[in-house]
């Protein structure tokens, strides 16, 4: 398919030709196989921080290279966002999806069993699987639920949220269990290997006709909406992965245990997965998304500064709060890339634009922490920081979430249909 069509519109009662395809395959065994997808696109980043510390003295990492380690797979999801468009020009989406799962396996495998260069290289693998395999996602569910893609795409944030709570909480037992971190860490691999068994009938359907061409994505680098929902993914990643990296941190330096830290955050994660199904489902049914985005913001801000300044007491109240709005915003950050496409084609170009810049730029979010925590000792500070990243967030969802398409294009009607 070379010429992009209309999407679903209730005024005209058409449906695009991709989703009369899309109609030919089984859609709840494609949705099941899509959550599968989604669960493993987590795990090989927050498997490791739990076990971190053990990690460092059984390889001999000093402070630096242990935060190397971390920061890593979250620039691969920017860097190697650019190269899924190519692969699947060249095999197809499908079949690409069922690669890069492999792929992704090996790269956990590698990264536990691997020694110290094999856990960089593992970990630099595990990493370009889920940036490559990211950029798909978002224009198959476009393509393939036209009517629900709201939905849809709150199901696909739930499951990618359900499979980061589920990799934290459970690699420190997987640990005990075996008593030793390599295959705790080596574990996560069998759902990534269930997840291509699963996927493995959808190669029957390969399809090249979400592949970018030159020309398009360069028109989206001069898109202002482009712009608008790239720096929303970005800013709103940037405070997810800074409460990944050093969460337990700050609340330990605030008197709180380890292993209580560390269920704060299991549980700030727990409830992200919530809020990313709830808030995208809802806002997919409004004409304009903005007000949705800047709520979860707001909540997502609430939550940080009662992590940094409410009494220790009332840290349930608020790492609930925080978990509510980022789930919230990466639900409607993954939404933001359907609703404002007009066509799987777009939403595609538009998902590698978004993921490969924004991640990019949410990797910047952990790193800034650590320079402000050891220029001024302690973590006040990050009020500030915390504060300038969401006052940006702000102006970017407030844009990106208006009843508009990329590349000038003017909806009638940007609601999914129910």
């Amino acid at each position: 398919m070379n010429t992009p069509q209309a999407p679903y519109s209730p005024a005209n009662n058409t449906r695009p030709r991709t989703a009369a395809k899309a109609s030919a395959r089984p859609q709840r065994w494609l949705l099941f196989a899509l959550i599968l997808v989604a669960l493993n696109l987590r795990p090989a980043l927050t498997s490791l921080a739990p076990l971190l510390r053990a990690v460092q003295g059984a390889m001999g990492l000093s402070a630096s290279t242990a935060g190397l380690l971390t920061t890593l797979p979250i620039l691969c999801l920017g860097l190697f966002a650019p190269l899924a468009p190519r692969l699947a020009q060249r095999f197809g989406s499908e079949k690409t999806v069922l690669g890069v799962l492999l792929l992704l396996a090996a790269g956990i495998v590698l990264r536990s069993l691997g020694g110290a260069s094999g856990l960089f290289a593992g970990t630099l693998v595990a990493g370009a699987a889920i940036g490559i395999i990211g950029v798909l996602l978002p224009g198959m569910v476009k393509r393939d639920f036209p009517e629900k893609a709201g939905m849809v795409t709150g199901i696909y944030s739930m499951a990618l949220c359900t499979g980061a709570a589920a990799a934290a909480g459970l690699t420190v037992p997987l640990r005990d269990f075996f008593y030793d971190w390599r295959p705790a860490l080596a574990f996560w691999a069998l759902p990534a290997l269930i997840a291509a068994l699963v996927w493995w009938p959808q190669q029957r359907h390969a399809t090249t006709h979400l592949v970018a061409t030159a020309h398009a994505d360069a028109s989206l680098w001069h898109d202002r909406l482009a712009w608008q929902v790239t720096l929303f993914m970005g800013l709103q990643s940037a405070l997810a992965y800074c409460v990944f990296g050093w969460l337990p941190a700050i609340l330990q330096d605030r008197g709180v245990t380890p292993l209580l830290s560390g269920l704060y955050l299991s549980v700030s994660v727990m409830m992200q997965v919530l809020s990313s199904l709830a808030a995208p489902w809802l806002a997919s049914r409004q004409r304009d998304q903005s007000a949705m985005a800047m709520a979860m913001l707001l909540l997502t801000f609430s939550g940080l500064m009662g992590c940094l300044f409410a009494p220790v007491t009332t840290l349930w109240w608020w790492v609930v709060i925080l978990g509510l709005g980022q789930g919230g915003g990466f639900g409607m950050a993954l939404a933001f890339i359907v609703l404002r496409s007009p066509d799987a084609v777009t939403a595609a170009r538009l998902s590698g634009m978004v993921q490969g810049i924004g991640y990019s730029v949410a990797s910047l979010g952990p790193l800034l922490v650590g320079v402000v925590h050891e220029a001024t000792g302690n973590w006040n500070a990050l009020g500030v920081l915390f504060a300038l990243i969401i006052a940006g967030a702000l102006i970017a969802g407030r844009a990106a979430g208006r009843n508009r398409f990329v590349l000038g294009k003017e909806p009638n009607d940007c609601t999914i249909p129910p």
